[in-house]
C-alpha cells in the first residue's frame, strides 16, 4: 500500500492540473459569449421597456410584431391569447396608462430570455383607473435575429 500512495498522489495531481487547464480553456472560450450576453441583456431590456411604451400608447401594430403567435398573457382576472390581448389593448378594455419600472433584470438561457420587472402600473380596466404594484415576468424566445414575447404574466405584490 505504501508504493501505491505516490502513484495515487501523482495521478491526483495530474487530474487536478488537467481539470484546471480545461477550466481555463472553458473560461477563455466563454469570454466572447459573456460579452455577447451583456449586449443581449441590454437589447432585451430595451425591447421590454419599449413594449411598455407601445402598450401605453396602444401601438397594436408594433405589439403584433413583438408577440409570438402562440403567446399567452396572465392577468389577475385570467389568461388571454395573443389575439385577445391585442384586442383588449386596441379596444381599450385595458389601457396601460402609466408604467413605473422600479427594477428590471434579465436572464438569458440559450434562445430564451426571462425578464423580471418590478413595476407600479396605473391602468384603466373596465372604465376604472386602478394602481397596482406587480412583478411582471416576460418570456422572450429568439427567432433568427429577433426576440418574440412568448409570455407575459402579472403577479400582484401585497405591499
Amino acid at each position: 500500500m505504501g508504493r501505491l500512495t505516490p502513484f495515487v498522489l501523482t495521478m491526483g495531481f495530474a487530474v487536478t492540473l488537467a481539470g484546471s487547464s480545461w477550466a481555463q480553456d472553458a473560461k477563455t472560450k466563454a469570454a466572447p459569449a459573456a460579452k455577447d450576453a451583456g449586449h443581449t441583456d441590454k437589447a432585451v431590456l430595451k425591447l421590454s421597456k419599449e413594449k411598455w411604451g407601445w402598450m401605453s400608447e396602444r401601438k397594436v401594430d408594433a405589439l403584433s410584431n413583438l408577440f409570438h403567435e402562440e403567446a399567452v398573457f396572465v392577468h389577475m382576472g385570467g389568461t388571454m391569447s395573443r389575439k385577445q390581448e391585442l384586442d383588449v389593448i386596441k379596444n381599450g378594455g385595458i389601457h396601460y396608462k402609466d408604467v413605473d419600472i422600479q427594477e428590471a433584470s434579465v436572464r438569458v438561457i440559450g434562445p430564451t430570455a426571462i425578464v423580471l420587472n418590478k413595476i407600479r402600473l396605473v391602468a384603466v380596466v373596465g372604465g376604472k383607473e386602478v394602481t397596482n404594484p406587480f412583478v411582471v415576468t416576460e418570456v422572450y424566445v429568439q427567432q433568427g435575429d429577433t426576440w418574440k414575447l412568448a409570455s407575459l404574466s402579472f403577479t400582484r405584490l401585497l405591499n
